[in-house]
Order: C-alpha cells, then sequence, then structure tokens
C-alpha cells in the first residue's frame, strides 16, 4: 500500500515537472545572450519604475489579481524579499481590472515590494502566458531562470542564486 502511494507520487511528480517544463519553452529564453526590453511603467503609488535589473538580482514577478495560484504563492515572494536584502522584487499586475484591484490585492498580502501596473505590451515582450510568471535577472539584466506556476519560497530563492 506505501509503496503504491509512492509510486503514484513519483509519478504524479514527473508529470507535473513535465508539464511545467512545457509550459515554460514559450518564455523568453534564460540563455545568457537574452536581455529583456525595458519597460517603464508607473507603481500603485503613482511612481515610475523601470523593468530592469539596476546592478542587482531582480525578480520580475508577473501576476493578476484574480489568480488563485498568485493568491497562494505571492507571500513566498515577500518572504524572499524581505529575507535578501540584495535582491530587488517588481511584481507586475496584468488583466487587472484597475488599479484599485490590484491595490486591493496588494494590501490583502500586505506586500511591501514595487508593484507595477503592467499593459499588453509588457505582457507580450515577456511572453507571459500565464499566472504567476516571473523572470530572474542578474545584475546586468541578462536572465538566468525563468519559471510559470506556483513557485516555494525556497524554488523563488534557489533560482536567484
Amino acid at each position: 500500500m506505501l509503496r503504491s502511494i509512492i509510486i503514484q507520487t513519483l509519478v504524479f511528480l514527473l508529470i507535473f515537472n513535465a508539464v511545467a517544463m512545457l509550459r515554460e519553452t514559450s518564455m523568453l529564453s534564460d540563455s545568457d545572450d537574452i536581455v529583456p526590453v525595458s519597460h517603464q511603467l508607473k507603481t500603485i503609488m503613482d511612481d515610475d519604475i523601470l523593468l530592469q535589473a539596476n546592478g542587482k538580482k531582480t525578480i520580475v514577478y508577473f501576476f493578476a489579481p484574480w489568480c488563485q495560484v498568485c493568491n497562494f504563492s505571492i507571500e513566498n515572494l515577500q518572504n524572499v524579499y524581505q529575507k535578501t536584502p540584495d535582491l530587488t522584487v517588481i511584481a507586475v499586475a496584468l488583466d487587472f481590472v484597475d488599479a484599485d484591484e490590484v491595490k486591493k490585492f496588494t494590501m490583502n498580502h500586505q506586500l511591501t515590494f514595487p508593484i507595477a501596473l503592467g499593459n499588453e505590451a509588457v505582457k507580450a515582450d515577456f511572453k507571459v502566458i500565464g499566472y504567476p510568471s516571473y523572470y530572474v535577472l542578474d545584475e546586468e539584466n541578462t536572465i538566468i531562470a525563468r519559471s510559470l506556476g506556483y513557485s516555494s519560497e525556497i524554488g523563488l530563492y534557489l533560482r536567484s542564486f
């Protein structure tokens, strides 16, 4: 009985990871020669922000306020941000109704990193096909990791360093 459960769990994890890898292939490559297009966006605080690394490793995290997986995983991102002072985090809201919806999401999760209001050009340039999606940029703004879907706190940390 226990052996059967272990085998089923391993099969599930293998299938889950294979599907995740297939979905990620449509995202921007994380090869050394890919530098994402820089976009200037407004934040929910009406400040300007550039979607790029400014000499620090940076996670650019794309989410939608209505996304249930985003609601579960965004706190992992907040924890990594709070525990890692040499890491910049920029969250980009996409497919939202209005800025108030994004502000409510931010307040519900007590987020302290910048939240930018994205648009269709950003979504297209970063090839965002689902939520949450994120890219890890090195100090020179080169993509060093990418992912689509739920990420644990340890998973976010490991991809960032």
